[in-house]
């Protein structure tokens, strides 16, 4: 009785990640553990690595050139998650370097309309994703670095929450809570593992460069905005990707 107990709170967690961070046909988010399933964020990005990662073996096996198959990948992962972690991204570049002040940063970054600093940050992002998923694909790796990068790109949004404060008292990221410390850690543990299974001895140097542009983003956003916003941490997980994938492609393309 006492391990299942324990499995169901696990199995509830994971469901409410999934919930949180993708549009996969999940239950609604359970409010009272959405902090606490913060741990599950690489699990997720391993069911949204996993989903792109099979449609690059399917564009690949057919003969596609590996830039097809790269551009398969980023339509699976934004159809899954929604886009959010894009639109995080387009924010965060508006407000913080669009703003003079920390309140009309906060005011832009909640505005919906996209600006110039929003639409180069999409740009290369986007650029910079595709263009190292293609060279590793052309050399022969697809599957490992796809879930790799979805993986280790997840765990800082974990740390961020439990390290900064909440730059607005609204918001998706001040509705979920702070995470506790054990959440981050396991995160972090689970990132690695699946990272070292998915790509062997390179993920060192990946989990490295994403905790160096971890570390970057929570930098300026706490010298510009204080803390975090749901919009940071969809900034970090690109960044924190593209350090990841463009690593890889340097080690193995």
């Amino acid at each position: 009785m006492a391990e299942h107990d324990q499995t169901a709170p696990r199995a509830a967690d994971i469901a409410t990640a999934l919930a949180l961070l993708t549009r996969l046909p999940m239950p609604a988010a359970d409010s009272e553990q959405s902090a606490r399933a913060a741990w599950a964020y690489p699990l997720v990005g391993l069911a949204v690595g996993g989903l792109a990662a099979v449609s690059a073996v399917v564009a690949m096996a057919a003969g596609l050139p590996s830039a097809v198959a790269a551009g398969c990948v980023l339509a699976v992962q934004i159809l899954v998650t929604g886009a959010m972690h894009e639109d995080g991204l387009a924010d965060s570049a508006d407000g913080l370097w669009g703003g003079w002040d920390r309140d009309r940063r906060l005011q832009i970054m909640r505005d919906s309309m996209i600006g110039t600093y929003g639409v180069l940050a999409l740009i290369l992002s986007l650029g910079l994703r595709w263009t190292a998923l293609a060279g590793l694909f052309a050399a022969g790796h697809v599957a490992g670095p796809v879930l790799a990068a979805a993986v280790l790109s997840r765990a800082p949004m974990t740390a961020l929450m439990h390290a900064l404060p909440h730059a607005r008292d609204t918001g998706l990221s001040h509705a979920v809570g702070r995470p506790p410390r054990r959440a981050a850690l396991i995160a972090a543990a689970l990132a690695v593992a699946l990272a070292l299974i998915s790509v062997g001895g390179s993920a060192i140097a990946a989990t490295l460069a994403v905790v160096l542009a971890g570390l970057a983003v929570a930098a300026i956003a706490r010298t510009k905005i204080g803390g975090q916003t749901g919009d940071i941490l969809g900034a970090t997980q690109q960044c924190c990707e593209i350090a990841a994938l463009a690593t890889l492609a340097a080690l193995l393309g």
